[in-house]
């Protein structure tokens, strides 16, 4: 009745659209959206299942500066810019971008400041629904400062968590949750997640058996972090993952193995060690790891896969910001729709290439179609 009065229709009519027997005017469309804050594209999607992505919400600021100073000395900035950075836009934008009909959801916490509102609009510009996206008060949106020597191109990192530290199981609605697959990140960087938990190991790894027990599929993601807590964090999480994804440096860290030889080549026997760890730990289904070189998947069932990435020109490469969360982007897209394994890495691998075309995170992703031209674009490394 509410919701009739405030669209001026009847309340049968609204009492149809709830039950499929009907649907609202398509004039109607841009009030529903704005009454329950979701796009229209949400509106109009017909699966309602599909991807949640939660955890870190950030917005980077790319400075571009003529070199970087030396303490108490100063430096120009040429150029500034906003974008978006952080598990959550990352993959859910690239997600969108390859695929438009997919059902997204956004799950985090943003500041009430012009940063959480420029994060808000990117993700709502790309369908994604972000009802549970949270707007907190009392603190400022994530940030990260990037400066960037015009010359160089080498980079510095000012990094704030915001209101990513406060993210905490309460603020994820299990209720209401309607996804088939929820991936989360970054461990180590959701300081309330991050906490110690006297019966799973951590507040995260009880979130995740929680989300489990609701039937939904989960995944994680985690940053490369120094320090000895590296493996006491993500240990306890993986008893309650369908799926980990992550690089090769972060997935060592669990083992304490080298993931390189002396001489910088991949130590293939050490990854595949620590994978097989992975499942031993907990990993139900699949354990991915990507790095420049390949993609490895270790299946449940022994399977283990590898896929060298793409030989890229000189030139190809316009940044790296946010390659990683474009190849777990395409390894959730696979994953959702049953692809092979084989299939998986090699989809993710080229979506990974694609990232790499702009200097960040998001803009230069394409179609599913065009990012899987790349493959017959450009050969495959050598690993030998």
């Amino acid at each position: 009745a509410e919701l009739a009065a405030k669209l001026n229709v009847s309340d049968k009519a609204v009492s149809k659209w709830e039950c499929g027997a009907g649907y609202p005017e398509i004039t109607l469309l841009p009030v529903l959206s704005e009454i329950f804050n979701v796009s229209v594209d949400y509106l109009l999607k017909a699966n309602p299942k599909g991807i949640a992505v939660a955890g870190n919400i950030l917005v980077d600021v790319v400075n571009i500066i003529d070199k970087y100073p030396e303490k108490n000395h100063l430096s120009n900035i040429l150029n500034a810019s906003l974008a978006v950075g952080g598990c959550v836009p990352n993959t859910l934008i690239n997600l969108s971008k390859l695929d438009t009909d997919l059902f997204l959801t956004a799950i985090g916490k943003i500041g009430d400041d012009e940063h959480g509102r420029y994060v808000l609009s990117e993700l709502r510009k790309y369908g994604i629904d972000t009802r549970n996206v949270q707007t907190v008060a009392s603190c400022a949106t994530g940030c990260s400062n990037v400066m960037t020597e015009k010359v160089s191109g080498e980079r510095t990192f000012f990094y704030q968590t915001g209101a990513n530290a406060t993210l905490d199981i309460a603020d994820i609605d299990l209720l209401n949750l309607d996804c088939q697959l929820l991936h989360i990140g970054y461990i180590l960087l959701l300081d309330t997640l991050d906490a110690s938990d006297e019966m799973y190991g951590t507040k995260m790894a009880r979130l995740l058996h929680n989300i489990q027990k609701k039937g939904i599929k989960t995944s994680i993601d985690v940053v490369s972090a120094e320090g000895g807590l590296f493996a006491e964090k993500v240990i306890p999480a993986l008893k309650y993952c369908n799926f980990s994804i992550m690089n090769e440096i972060e997935c060592c860290k669990v083992s304490g193995l080298p993931p390189h030889k002396p001489d910088g080549t991949l130590h293939i026997e050490n990854l595949r060690k620590t994978m097989e760890s992975f499942i031993r730990y907990g990993v139900k289904e699949k354990v991915i790891v990507h790095c420049k070189e390949a993609g490895f998947l270790l299946n449940a069932d022994g399977t283990f896969t590898i896929v060298p990435s793409l030989s890229l020109p000189e030139g190809f490469i316009k940044g790296s910001v946010g390659a990683g969360d474009a190849f777990a982007a395409a390894c959730l897209y696979g994953i959702y729709h049953n692809l092979s394994d084989r299939d998986i890495l090699e989809f993710a691998s080229c979506a990974a290439a694609q990232n790499l075309t702009a200097s960040d995170s998001v803009s230069g992703m394409k179609s599913k179609d065009e990012v899987q031209k790349l493959a017959l674009q450009f050969k495959r490394r050598n690993l030998c």
